[in-house]
């Protein structure tokens, strides 16, 4: 009878383990096809968020291209024959370079002379031309916008000339872009001497002239109009020089 009971044990054991692998392979079919379905739905799902939250590229910044490139040779600017009749006697004919570490950037040249008419004096004049170009960048702007905020700058400094008197500011027409003179006088060596210079733009480069004369040993200081005369020519010719430069 206990052999018997111990066979029925042993029967029912092994009947057993076939319903247990099958209900235990139900629920992990079921629980995978379960889980399966619902990671591919949150991975779609969290696909199309990731798709629609992407932020769109921000275009690259840009500026208007520079219209120079080129500076003219400053003491080649002003044309010999107008530097001579501005500045007759001048020690050096063919002027004085400034000095300048980057000439595509920044030049000048400069003519002095003390011409002598023996018991009617003398007349000294001084006649000097600078060049700045501003190239574009995107963290400073356009060389033209550069230009003309230093436009004004410079037209500032020229203004609060120390000791200058009969201080005047017109429009210069006929310049380049934008340009003005200031006209005035200052007394030095116990002489007056009157001034014109020209501030003027043309697109990207800053074209700064000075022009100034006096008498000497009885000689009559210069006319103011014809200072500016000298001035405004020269200023021209400095200005056609920077297209001439870029061509």
């Amino acid at each position: 009878m206990q052999r018997s009971a111990s066979r029925l044990t042993r029967i029912l054991a092994a009947a057993a383990v076939p319903v247990m692998l099958v209900v235990a392979g139900c629920s992990s079919d079921s629980g995978s096809g379960s889980g399966s379905g619902g990671a591919g739905d949150a991975g779609a799902a969290q696909g199309t968020a990731t798709a629609t939250a992407s932020p769109t590229p921000s275009p690259t910044p840009t500026v208007e291209p520079a219209k120079f490139s080129k500076l003219p040779l400053a003491c080649q600017a002003i044309a010999e024959k107008t530097s001579a009749s501005l500045v007759p006697k001048a020690k050096s004919p063919k002027g004085t370079a400034a000095a300048s570490t980057d000439l595509s950037h920044r030049g000048g040249c400069s003519w002095n002379g003390l011409e002598d008419k023996g018991v009617k004096g003398s007349q000294y004049r001084w006649l000097d031309v600078s060049f700045y170009r501003y190239d574009s960048e995107v963290s400073l702007g356009s060389g033209q916008q550069r230009a003309q905020e230093n436009f004004v700058k410079e037209l500032g400094k020229v203004q609060a000339t120390e000791g200058a008197k009969k201080l005047s500011t017109v429009s210069a027409a006929g310049i380049g872009d934008e340009a003005k003179t200031v006209t005035y006088t200052v007394k030095k060596t116990g002489e007056d001497f009157v001034y014109a210079s020209v501030v003027a733009r043309t697109g990207n480069v800053l074209v700064l002239l000075s022009y100034n004369g006096a008498g000497y040993a009885g000689a009559e200081t210069p006319e103011a109009k014809k200072i500016v005369e000298g001035a405004t020519k020269a200023a021209k010719e400095a200005v056609a020089a920077v297209a001439t430069a870029n061509k």
